[in-house]
Parts: C-alpha cells; sequence; structure tokens
C-alpha cells in the first residue's frame, strides 16, 4: 500500500545515530514533544550508522511506539555521520529537513526557530553555536579553519562545526543527485541553496556519552573540505614553488659570484643546511597537498556506494530518492 499525498509531513527531522543508547530515550522525550507542540505534520528519520550496542533496538521500539511519526533506516555498518545523513535525506519526505544529532547537545527545542525562518523563504538556514560546550582545542581548530576555508573558497559558514540546520527539499534534490565520494553536507548544500540565512542556537553539554570525532578525524574533514571545494591550495603551491625556484636560482648566482671573487669558504654551512631542509619541507608539504587531490580522484573513480541499507522501518512504503 503507497501513502496517500495528504499524509506527506512539512518537516523531515534527519538523525544518525551510532552507539547512542544512553541518550536516546531523553531525545526521544524532548524531540517528541517539541514536534507534536508545533501542531504541524511531521516526521523523524532515524539512521542508525552500524551501531555495535542497542541503539537499533531501541530505534526499533520507538517505531513500533510512534508508527506515523518515526522512520527508522538502519545501515549494514559503519559509514560515517555525512553518510547516514545522506541515507536520511533519501528516505525523507518532507518540504523542510532538519539535521540534528542525537547526543542533544543541539537542543531540539530549537527546531521551530528553524522552521520560522523558513517560513519567511530561506531555502538554507545555518545556526551559529551561542556558548560552545567543547574543549579548548576543538574551539581553536574550528576558528582557525574557518577562516582558511573562507579565503580558499566562496563558502560563508560561521559555524561549520554544528549540524543542526535547515534545508529545503529544493537544496537536497541536487546533492541526492551529487556523485562526489565526499559530500561535506552543510558546505554543498550552501552551494545549491539560493536565499541562506544563520541564526543563534544554545549548545549543551553532551547528555550522555561521549563525541566520536577525535582530532585526526576533524583534520581529515577539514582537508576534505578544502580539497573538495577549492584548487586554491594547489595554486598557491605552484606559486609558491615558482618564488622559491626564482630565489634560489639567484642564490646559486650569488654563491657562484662570489666564490669566483673571494674564494671557497667553509663558513655558512649552516646556513645552507637550513635553507636546504626548509626547500625540503616544502616539498614534502607540496606531495602532500597533491596527494590528498589524487587520493580524491583515486575514491572518486571507484564509484563505490555512499552507504548500504539492511532495512527500513516506516508505515509506508516508499521509493528512495537516491540508493547510492
Amino acid at each position: 500500500m503507497s501513502e496517500p499525498a495528504e499524509t506527506r509531513p512539512d518537516i523531515s527531522v534527519i538523525i544518525p545515530a551510532y552507539n547512542e543508547e544512553s541518550v536516546l530515550p531523553l531525545l526521544f522525550a524532548r524531540l517528541y514533544t517539541v514536534m507534536d507542540q508545533l501542531g504541524r505534520p511531521y516526521e523523524i528519520v532515524f539512521v542508525d550508522d552500524g551501531s555495535q550496542d542497542r541503539t537499533a533496538q531501541l530505534l526499533q521500539q520507538q517505531f513500533q511506539a510512534r508508527p506515523a511519526t518515526t522512520r527508522v533506516v538502519i545501515l549494514k555498518t559503519n559509514f560515517g555521520q555525512h553518510a547516514a545523513i545522506m541515507a536520511g535525506f533519501s528516505h525523507s519526505r518532507g518540504q523542510y529537513i532538519i539535521t540534528l544529532d542525537a547526543d542533544l547537545q543541539n537542543p531540539p527545542e530549537e527546531i521551530p526557530n528553524l522552521v520560522a525562518k523558513m517560513d519567511e523563504g530561506f531555502d538554507y538556514v545555518g545556526t551559529i553555536r551561542r556558548k560552545r560546550q567543547d574543549v579548548l582545542w576543538r574551539h581553536v581548530a574550528s576558528r582557525a579553519m574557518n577562516r582558511l576555508r573562507e579565503k580558499i573558497t566562496r563558502i560563508r559558514i560561521t559555524d561549520q562545526g554544528c549540524m543542526l540546520r535547515g534545508y529545503h527539499r529544493e537544496v537536497i534534490l541536487p546533492l541526492l543527485s551529487s556523485r562526489e565520494s565526499f559530500t561535506f553536507i552543510p558546505a554543498l548544500a550552501y552551494l545549491y541553496a539560493g536565499n541562506t540565512t544563520e541564526i543563534v542556537v544554545e549548545h549543551e553539554e553532551r547528555a550522555a556519552g561521549r563525541s566520536k570525532y577525535s582530532l585526526f578525524s576533524l583534520i581529515q574533514l577539514y582537508f576534505d573540505l578544502m580539497t573538495g571545494f577549492s584548487a586554491t591550495p594547489l595554486r598557491l603551491f605552484s606559486l609558491t614553488g615558482i618564488g622559491v625556484a626564482m630565489a634560489s636560482f639567484c642564490f646559486v648566482v650569488y654563491l657562484t659570484i662570489r666564490r669566483i671573487i673571494v674564494g671557497p669558504e667553509v663558513e655558512g654551512v649552516f646556513t645552507l643546511f637550513a635553507i636546504v631542509f626548509f626547500l625540503i619541507g616544502i616539498s614534502l608539504f607540496g606531495m602532500g597537498m597533491m596527494g590528498e587531490y589524487l587520493g580524491r580522484i583515486y575514491h572518486q573513480t571507484k564509484q563505490r556506494p555512499r552507504y548500504l541499507v539492511r532495512t527500513v522501518l516506516e508505515p509506508f512504503p516508499t521509493t528512495p530518492l537516491d540508493h547510492t
């Protein structure tokens, strides 16, 4: 039996979950209360990203308790947060699509504020955390990468690490049709949006559990963001190489002339070593940067699916918008 058109929701809330059994009961209590009070048709699309605890079982129980407003997508293994969100997008039906982390650091009570902004005509609503409840190194790293991203791309996102965002379906459809292997959803959606805005939201400490993001994963995410949306790093390295080559040529000419005029010298050996090590460092950095771009090409040519779905719990069978 297919779903009647009149029962399609206005709002879809996408929530990826990975090993979040300790926080899910509180999330259910707060989230459904907020959505019920909105007084508009809605659905909650949970995506279990290959959890190894009781997350999938709790999501199944919630579907059984609230089948009319709950859908559960269970992936076969862990594909990562952004792949899980793409799976949620593919199985969502609302015109307004809200993404929310399961850890309750972004309060569900902020969802009505995003919906109000989208009612004003904005097709992309970003958020800025008022007072981040994170460790210091995450503040510093996020601020530095925001500045770097703004210099090398045209993407203007004040707080790129906040997953609480609102998207109109017209923004999601081209995003789903993108064949990129690495998908940084907020930045890609920003490129497809025509009318964007940002609002300030509250930020809380994790209700339970611990963060799944390590320093390495954040660095990897930032590299993906830079190499996926701009070739500026390669151009900068090319210009640096030209400058270093010209300076090195001038230095060689100077040393040759000095040797002819003054004769052999032993002074300045350590200075030469320092210069050589500096040039080697630049070369290694450039090789690493080119390796990032080559790695993206390598993964792109394999054309592997973003995610694989084990099962979908839903009241009405629907055809996903995207199967990969």
